[in-house]
């Protein structure tokens, strides 16, 4: 699609003007893979701000494993054949010093050794801290990156729906063997991998929000916590369901229809203009007034798209509004240690009016 990365390009480059940047020197491969198409596992790309059309002073950097693939994917860029992406790109700036004079480059990847080793080849070029810049257009998504949203969620709901009719949820079973029967039909739908390492937490492990799977085996009574999620053209999805095994006691049902409200609040709060710390508190004083405050111990949810884990940051520490496009989580949880805890986690999309709920397992409490 290389109309859409020059066009992601251009509204990048408006970025630098208001920054009175001259060019951007991106070493993120997360980040350039959204402004070029690539990726492989090594590139650079020195983006300049003054560019028209034909994007002559923009140059995209890659060694010669790459150099097919480059042409494939970025085939509207100058490209550059070196190991060292980085470096020959600051190389480039500094013999055209007066063109690249104030480079900005992303500070919140690269280290110290790496900046002096850069600064030393882009003689006459100042180069500035510039982070988050392109990050800032990665929060809003395009309806093709919905699109691919959208199949992430629906491999891991078919998947999950699967799981639990083949028995999948059984006593006897570890949460490690759970865990691998989850990713492999993901695969089987067609996830190009997880989109981090799931979690299947069962019993009083429920209770532990990030437990890693173990060879412990669920066992009837056991609340069972899936944090899973798949990966569709690089996009994830990031989905949180918690069911009982057996009949449920009175104290599980409670916990699970208290969580269970609080995250429909939080999805009927993200709409745009929101304060991201608002809809968190919105969520967080309905779990407080329930008497559950100091056991909500996490954010509510976090922006998701070509990483699981992106802006915007909806927590009380978060900072800015929601705006139509973003894709964010919705996660609550509850977690009642030595005993078990309840997370429900939907990935949506920010839209004018309702939002639009990409993972559509149903919320219901599940026995099985």
């Amino acid at each position: 699609m290389p109309e859409t990365h020059a066009h992601r390009r251009a509204a990048l480059r408006a970025l630098l003007t208001e920054a009175d940047l001259n060019a951007l020197l991106v070493t993120d491969l997360v980040n350039i893979r959204y402004l070029t198409g690539f990726t492989g596992s090594n590139a650079a790309l020195l983006l300049h701000a003054e560019d028209g059309a034909d994007e002559a002073a923009t140059v995209f950097c890659t060694d010669g494993r790459y150099a097919t693939q480059a042409e494939a994917e970025v085939p509207d860029l100058e490209h550059v054949l070196q190991r060292s992406s980085a470096a020959a790109l600051a190389t480039r700036a500094g013999e055209q010093p007066a063109r690249y004079r104030r480079t900005g480059f992303e500070s919140q990847h690269v280290s110290v050794d790496s900046f002096d080793t850069l600064a030393g080849l882009a003689q006459g070029v100042e180069l500035t801290r510039a982070p988050g810049l392109t990050e800032r257009l990665r929060m809003v998504k395009d309806e093709q990156e919905v699109a691919w949203l959208r199949e992430a969620c629906a491999v891991a709901d078919r998947a999950l729906a699967d799981l639990v009719a083949a028995g999948g949820l059984r006593p006897g079973r570890t949460e490690a063997e759970v865990a691998r029967d989850l990713e492999n039909r993901m695969l089987d739908h067609g996830s190009a991998g997880t989109a981090f390492p799931s979690i299947v937490a069962a019993g009083a492990h429920s209770a532990i929000p990030h437990h890693r799977p173990t060879g412990t085996a669920l066992a009837a009574g056991d609340l069972v916590k899936l944090d899973f999620g798949a990966v569709v053209h690089g996009y994830h999805s990031d989905m949180t369901r918690t069911f009982v095994l057996g009949e449920p006691a009175a104290w599980q049902r409670e916990l699970y229809e208290l969580v269970r409200a609080a995250q429909a609040t939080g999805c009927a709060a993200a709409r745009p203009g929101a304060e991201v710390s608002e809809v968190d508190k919105t969520v967080r004083d309905v779990i407080t007034e329930a008497g559950h405050g100091e056991e909500f111990a996490h954010g509510l949810g976090h922006g998701v798209g070509l990483q699981v884990h992106e802006a915007p940051s909806l927590a009380a520490t978060g900072a800015g509004t929601l705006s139509a496009g973003m894709a964010v989580t919705v996660e609550p949880g509850v977690y009642l240690a030595g005993r078990g805890g309840v997370r429900i986690e939907d990935t949506l999309v920010v839209r004018d009016g309702t939002p639009e709920i990409l993972t559509l397992s149903t919320k219901e409490l599940v026995v099985v």
